[in-house]
C-alpha cells in the first residue's frame, strides 16, 4: 500500500448555493415565494428596531440579546438598524429552533456580527482606535463639487445618494451615510440631487483626465432608475471617460432590486451605448461571507451579465469574526466565481472608523491571509488585500516601505498627487509617508502600554470627546449652478 496523500491546507469542495427558507422564522411563515421575490415587498419588510426583529423572529432570541443590541445601539452603533429580510435571512440559518441555542448560533453568525453588531462584540478596552476618525479616508477633503471625490489621477467617486438598503456596521462613510444614531449626527449631501449631478458632470468635462468614474453612495439602488439612467447616459457622452464602476451592495443584500424586469431593461439600455463606445462597464458589489450568497444573488448577477455589463465584481472587507481565515475567504471567493459570477476582486482592510477595532485585522495578519489563499484560485479571481490608507488610497498590503510591528504603525508612499495635493502650494513630496495602525489589541505587551501611554498624554492636554470629533464632513465651496441645472 503506498502512503496516503497528504491532505492540502485547503481542501475545495464544491458547494451548491442554497437560499435558506425564510418560512422558518415564526413571522415569515406565511410568506409566499413571489412575496420573498418582490423587491418592493423586501424594502416594506426591512427590520429597522428591535420591535419589528422580534416580530420576525418571535421568541428565538433571548432577553439577553436584545439587552445587548439595546446597549450596542445606545452607546456604539456608528450606522442605524436597516436589514432587508435577504440578508437577515441568511443568520443562523441551520440553527436549533430551541432559544438558547438560536441565540448562540445568531450572536455566533458572521453575518450578523456585521450587520446586527452588539454590545458584547465591541472590544472592551479599545472600542475605538486612538487614531480613529469619522471620514477616515479624508474623501470630503477631496471633493471638488458636493460628493465627487478626486483621490486618484485617473479615478473619481461620484456618491449620488447618501442613504443604502441595508446598513453595515463597519461602513467606511458613517459619517454620512444613514441616519444619525446616539453616537453620531450625520452630516448631510446640501444640494438638491439634480444640481449635484450638473456639478459633478461639469467638473468631468473640464478634467479630461479623468477616464474612471464609481458611481456610489450610499447605494445606487435607492437611486430611483429613471434618474441614475440619464446621469449614466449623459456620463456616456463624455469621450474621455472609459471605465464606468457601479456600486450597490444590494446586488447581495437586496438581490430582487436587480431583478426587477425595468431596471434590467434600462441596464441593457445603458450597457448598449456603453458597448458602441467600447466603454467598459461594470457592477461592484460587497459580500464578505459564503453564507450571504444565495441563488438568487447568483442569478442577479447573471442576469446583469446578461443584460450586459462587462462584470460583476466583490469588493469585500477583510474582518475578525467573519471572514479573516483563509478558509472563510477561499469559500467565499469559490461561491462568487464557481456559483454566481461575480468575481472576487479587493478586501479592505477594515477603516479606522470609531468603534470598529472588533472588526479590525493588522497588516500583517493581512499579509499571511494573502499568501494563504494564493494558488487555489485562478489568477485573475485570486483577490487582492488592500489598506485604504488615509492621505493616499489603496495599497497592496504587501507595499508597505517600514512596519514597526510593536506599536503596530506601517508606513506607506505613493507615486501620484491627489487633485487638492496639485493645486496646493508648492504640492506634497511624493516621498512622504502616510502612516496606517493595526488594532491595539493585537499588538504585544509593550505596543500596548505605549499607546495607553500616549492616551493618557492625549486626555491630559484636552478634555474629553466623544464622537462629535473630530468634524464630520465640510459642506464643499460654493460653486456656481451649471445652467442645465437651473
Amino acid at each position: 500500500m503506498g502512503a496516503a496523500r497528504p491532505r492540502q491546507p485547503y481542501q475545495y469542495v464544491r458547494t451548491v448555493l442554497v437560499e435558506p427558507d425564510w418560512r422558518r422564522l415564526p413571522g415569515w411563515r406565511g410568506v409566499t415565494e413571489a412575496q420573498w421575490r418582490d423587491a418592493q415587498w423586501q424594502r416594506a419588510h426591512c427590520v429597522k428596531n428591535a420591535r419589528q426583529l422580534r416580530a420576525v423572529v418571535g421568541d428565538l432570541l433571548t432577553d439577553a440579546f436584545y439587552g445587548q443590541l439595546a446597549a450596542d445601539q445606545a452607546e456604539f452603533a456608528t450606522m442605524s438598524m436597516l436589514l432587508p429580510p435577504q440578508m437577515l435571512n441568511t443568520m443562523a440559518a441551520d440553527a436549533p429552533t430551541e432559544r438558547h441555542a438560536f441565540t448562540a448560533a445568531f450572536l455566533a453568525d458572521p453575518v450578523r456580527r456585521y450587520m446586527l453588531p452588539v454590545r458584547a462584540d465591541r472590544h472592551p478596552r479599545w472600542p475605538s482606535h486612538p487614531k480613529a476618525e469619522r471620514d477616515s479616508l479624508h474623501e470630503a477633503q477631496m471633493w471638488v463639487v458636493e460628493g465627487l471625490t478626486h483621490r486618484y489621477p485617473t479615478k473619481v467617486l461620484a456618491e449620488l445618494v447618501s442613504t443604502c438598503p441595508q446598513y453595515c456596521g463597519h461602513c467606511t462613510r458613517m459619517d454620512l451615510v444613514g441616519t444619525s444614531t446616539p453616537q453620531v449626527t450625520k452630516a448631510k449631501l446640501v444640494l438638491r440631487p439634480v444640481h449635484r449631478q450638473e456639478l459633478m458632470l461639469d467638473y468631468l468635462k473640464r478634467t479630461p483626465s479623468v477616464r474612471d468614474v464609481v458611481v456610489s453612495g450610499g447605494d445606487l439602488a435607492n437611486v430611483p432608475w429613471p434618474q441614475l439612467e440619464s446621469f449614466l447616459l449623459r456620463l456616456l457622452e463624455l469621450e474621455t471617460v472609459r471605465d464606468i464602476r457601479l456600486a450597490s451592495k444590494s446586488v447581495v443584500g437586496l438581490p430582487q432590486h436587480w431583478l426587477q424586469p425595468e431596471v434590467l431593461e434600462g441596464v441593457h439600455r445603458v450597457a448598449e451605448v456603453a458597448a458602441r463606445r467600447a466603454v467598459n462597464l461594470a457592477v461592484h458589489t460587497h459580500a464578505n461571507h459564503v453564507r450571504s450568497v444565495t441563488p438568487l444573488v447568483a442569478e442577479a448577477a447573471r442576469a446583469l451579465l446578461e443584460a450586459g455589463v462587462r462584470d460583476v465584481r466583490n469588493q469585500g472587507v477583510l474582518m475578525r469574526g467573519v471572514n479573516a481565515t483563509p478558509d472563510d475567504l477561499l469559500d467565499l471567493c469559490f461561491a462568487l466565481q464557481g456559483e454566481a459570477n461575480i468575481l472576487p476582486y479587493y478586501f479592505y482592510l477594515c477603516d479606522m472608523i470609531p468603534n470598529a477595532e472588533h472588526w479590525r485585522t493588522s497588516v500583517h495578519e493581512a499579509q499571511r491571509l494573502q499568501e494563504a489563499i494564493m494558488g487555489y484560485l485562478p489568477g485573475y479571481a485570486t483577490p487582492r488585500l488592500v489598506c485604504d490608507v488615509p492621505n493616499l488610497g489603496k495599497r497592496w498590503v504587501h507595499q508597505a516601505v517600514g512596519y514597526d510591528r510593536e506599536r503596530g504603525i506601517s508606513y506607506w508612499t505613493k507615486n501620484y498627487r491627489t487633485e487638492l495635493e496639485v493645486r496646493a502650494a508648492g504640492g506634497t513630496p511624493l516621498e512622504r509617508r502616510h502612516p496606517y495602525y493595526d488594532p491595539v489589541d493585537t499588538l504585544p505587551e509593550a505596543g500596548r502600554r505605549w499607546w495607553s501611554e500616549q492616551t493618557t498624554a492625549q486626555t491630559a492636554r484636552t478634555a474629553p470627546t466623544a464622537l462629535a470629533v473630530p468634524a464630520p464632513r465640510p459642506a464643499p465651496t460654493p460653486q456656481t449652478t451649471p445652467e442645465g441645472a437651473r
